[in-house]
């Protein structure tokens, strides 16, 4: 267990340099964190019969991910960076990759500001080529969590957004980071937000009455994985501990469950009032042939 605790002593985050490039661990975490949802998404299409075109659906995917990059590094400027007021003078810093003239990379990135861009780009996306967003909205909740893992896995291999303190004794799994045994919780959060998230929908998918259903579900289960991890995440050293004691990510994870819930509602009352709307039709129907 000594080497598992110490495993960041030993570990480079840099897999590898090309050109003068350095290519890091959570880069390819990344790469095949996107491969595979593209992956799952084709596969769910065909097991499930989902009117979506193939050559469509790769044409979205790109729409995706252009939103999920936007709007993560976006939401992290406005969220969490102490540097807001600096790249909004200066947005073409937003995605720099040089510091100094070194590649570093970009930095930061927010889930939540993600799952925004995500979203719009979905809906532009729909609107443009005229396709059923509730069908690429349920798609992606099916796809997305099994990917998320490898995200997580990204953030553990490259020594961020580290645990909160344990010790050994209680936590005999934990990493030590500068002298300090920490809660493993990006590894927490790819199980439970992952997998655990993944099938919890897997099961939801087979009494789903609407579509839309699950993206809902997806938000309601993955903000409570969310909230769980975040008492054993550490929360960001420029915000701390924000009201009642809560992370950040604890009151976002909030909103989206509110989002998630009402959704919900007003999927079963649209389907309620079509409902009622096919009960008078067929009923006009039956009297006009009597």
């Amino acid at each position: 267990m000594d080497t598992w605790n110490n495993i960041y002593s030993s570990f480079d985050p840099l897999a590898f340099s090309i050109f003068g490039f350095n290519v890091y661990w959570y880069s390819l975490c990344y790469i095949i964190a996107l491969l595979l949802a593209l992956i799952l998404a084709k596969y769910f299409v065909k097991l499930y019969k989902i009117p979506i075109a193939e050559k469509m659906l790769d044409n979205y995917f790109i729409w995706a991910e252009l939103g999920v990059i936007l709007g993560a590094r976006l939401g992290y400027i406005i969220i969490y960076d102490t540097n807001t007021a600096f790249y909004l003078s200066a947005p073409w810093q937003i995605f720099n990759p040089f510091v100094n003239g070194e590649f570093v990379g970009i930095r930061g990135m927010s889930y939540h500001g993600a799952v925004l861009g995500f979203i719009i780009a979905t809906f532009l996306f729909c609107r443009r080529h005229k396709q059923d967003l509730w069908l690429y909205l349920d798609l992606c909740a099916l796809s997305i969590p099994l990917a998320y893992f490898f995200g997580r896995i990204g953030n553990f291999l490259n020594q961020e957004l580290f645990g909160r303190e344990t010790d050994l004794v209680s936590t005999p799994w934990a990493i030590i980071v500068d002298g300090i045994p920490r809660h493993p919780s990006q590894l927490y959060e790819g199980v439970l937000e992952g997998f655990g998230v993944f099938f919890a929908l897997l099961i939801a998918k087979r009494f789903q009455k609407a579509n839309g259903e699950l993206i809902a579900l997806y938000a309601i289960f993955y903000t409570l994985a969310r909230f769980i991890c975040e008492f054993y995440r550490q929360p960001d050293a420029q915000l701390g501990f924000l009201i009642f004691g809560l992370s950040m990510g604890q009151l976002l994870s909030l909103l989206m469950f509110g989002a998630g819930i009402l959704l919900l509602f007003y999927l079963k009352s649209s389907r309620n009032v079509k409902k009622c709307k096919n009960f008078v039709n067929n009923n006009k129907k039956s009297q006009n042939f009597k």
